[in-house]
């Protein structure tokens, strides 16, 4: 029988405390181990794009690395207490400061340099998983002395799959929107740690040089909470490096990482490190996303805006004196909330969200249509663009099916369509997929420096004349004679094939990828 403590230490058979300890310190392990592959496979989504891609990726390299583990845990024949708590310390810091690694990495290496970023990515997790596959085996030799064969196995798995499934329900629930990625795998180093120091603790007699493994326990505990003390500094630290601007904002949400920048006059945010407007042309795609559709409605006045959380829409809708109430649906609190309080942001929207005429609904877009029986004269649809399924879902003919059901006979929907000149089977994609749910197409393009050329489609159940005039005014850029030129697109623009976006084929993320990806940072 091999000797768990040493050649020459034999613990005896562990006691019942004991066993329970161990048995905890399985649940324990098994969490840590979950959040350090879900942190890699988020942090990799956000900064990566393509979710489904990512997390396959991450979870695929990280379980093979356990099998590895499992297998090399054979080759560790003596002193298996200390070989575990040691194999505790080294996933304390490899996971504990994983996040904090791979942003630090991806600011360095930067969008030019994806594959270096994904082989460092893919490195640590390779690392992190076969150091998780080698912990389970080594609590089992632990404990086979005082269990049988079926009991050892039945109870280490019941605690390795309690503690994932914890897991599972409290990262995105409660550890990313309260503690951020960064933090987050700080706090579950820390419980490794624990682990380590509750292992020495039962087996302090039969240990050799207790003290040694103490003073390495306090080192990786120290250097993990001072982790934690300078985890804010380390987040925008990167983040400085990622952006060319000052960061003045930045929250990790449980949806998406909002970031604000600042240059001197020119806020910008970002989702997930996209752009979504610069203050200094921003109103050159509100005002063409809006006005070429609700100026040719006669008396508008119930409007759905889908999307929008920076309140720049509502702010154009409601210059119109007929709109009665808006409702505007976003998934994510947090980004309304902050474009609702903040000053320089709400200066941006014009106070749009402390409107008496606006109802702001938190929920999923597609869902919440789903359940409506409204009809609205303007329904604004304006997500980020497709780049992982969860957005791609929100451009599929099964959701433009919804809008059209909402639409009235005589009513005219907007939907944004990323750029026609940089992703232009996207851009058609996204037009072929809205006519395949019978409504008619008026596809249209403008210039907005910060992005280039940018691409809508106005979709309606009647045919669209463009109106003759715009029904309101103190407009910066939309006029009457600008609005007849965004619909006529030059040759390297005009409509290529496509299909059509489905949920079951989500053909165009792919198109999205591919053509972006191209296009360099």
């Amino acid at each position: 029988m091999v000797n768990p403590a040493g050649p020459s230490h034999r613990p005896g058979n562990p006691d019942r405390a004991m066993r329970q300890a161990l048995f905890a310190s399985v649940f324990i392990i098994a969490s840590c181990g979950l959040v350090y592959e879900l942190v890699a496979g988020t942090l990799s989504s956000y900064l990566l794009g393509d979710s489904v891609t990512q997390f396959s990726t991450v979870i695929g390299v990280y379980l093979f690395a356990m099998g590895a583990g499992s297998w090399a845990s054979k080759y560790i024949t003596s002193a298996l207490v200390r070989r575990f708590i040691e194999l505790e310390l080294l996933v304390a810091i490899s996971g504990g400061f994983s996040a904090a690694l791979l942003f630090l990495a991806f600011a360095q290496i930067g969008y030019n340099g994806n594959v270096a970023f994904q082989a460092v990515l893919y490195l640590l997790v390779f690392i992190i998983g076969m150091l998780v596959g080698l912990e389970i085996p080594l609590v089992m030799r632990i404990l086979e002395q005082s269990l049988s064969l079926k009991e050892l196995v039945s109870r280490v798995l019941t605690f390795d799959y309690l503690g994932a499934l914890a897991v599972s329900l409290a990262f995105p629930l409660l550890l990313v929107p309260h503690l951020g990625l960064m933090r987050t795998s700080l706090v579950f180093g820390l419980l490794n740690v624990l682990v380590a120091l509750w292992a020495i603790h039962l087996f302090r007699e039969q240990l050799q040089r207790p003290r040694l493994l103490l003073w390495q326990c306090l080192l990786v505990g120290l250097s993990l909470i001072a982790g934690l003390l300078f985890a804010e500094h380390l987040t925008r630290y990167s983040e400085e490096m990622l952006f060319e601007d000052r960061v003045i904002f930045s929250k990790t949400t449980r949806y998406q990482r909002i970031v604000l920048t600042q240059w001197h006059d020119d806020t910008r945010l970002f989702l997930n490190g996209n752009l979504q407007f610069s203050s200094r042309d921003e109103y050159r795609y509100h005002e063409a996303l809006v006005h070429p559709a609700l100026s040719a409605i006669k008396q508008p006045r119930n409007v759905l805006v889908l999307g929008g959380g920076d309140g720049l829409a509502l702010r154009e809708i409601l210059k119109y004196p007929t709109i009665e109430h808006v409702t505007l649906v976003d998934l994510d609190r947090e980004m309304t909330d902050i474009f609702k309080h903040n000053i320089r942001l709400s200066q941006l929207n014009a106070h749009a969200f402390s409107s008496p005429k606006v109802s702001v609904v938190t929920a999923d877009a597609f869902v919440w249509l789903d359940q409506q029986k409204d009809f609205f004269d303007f329904i604004v649809v304006d997500f980020p663009d497709p780049t992982n399924f969860a957005l791609g879902k929100l451009y599929s003919s099964s959701f433009y099916q919804l809008v059209a059901a909402h639409l009235s006979q005589h009513g005219l929907a907007v939907i944004q369509s990323t750029s026609p000149l940089y992703a232009r089977q996207s851009y058609w994609c996204i037009v072929n997929t809205i006519q395949s749910v019978g409504l008619l197409t008026s596809p249209y393009h403008t210039l907005v420096p910060s992005f280039g050329e940018w691409g809508y489609v106005i979709a309606s159940h009647q045919p669209y004349h463009p109106p003759q005039q715009i029904a309101v005014s103190g407009l910066r850029f939309m006029t009457p004679e600008t609005l007849t030129t965004l619909f006529q697109f030059p040759l390297d623009m005009q409509a290529v094939p496509a299909e059509v976006n489905r949920l079951n084929n989500q053909k165009l993320v792919h198109y999205y990828e591919q053509e972006w990806h191209h296009q360099g940072p």
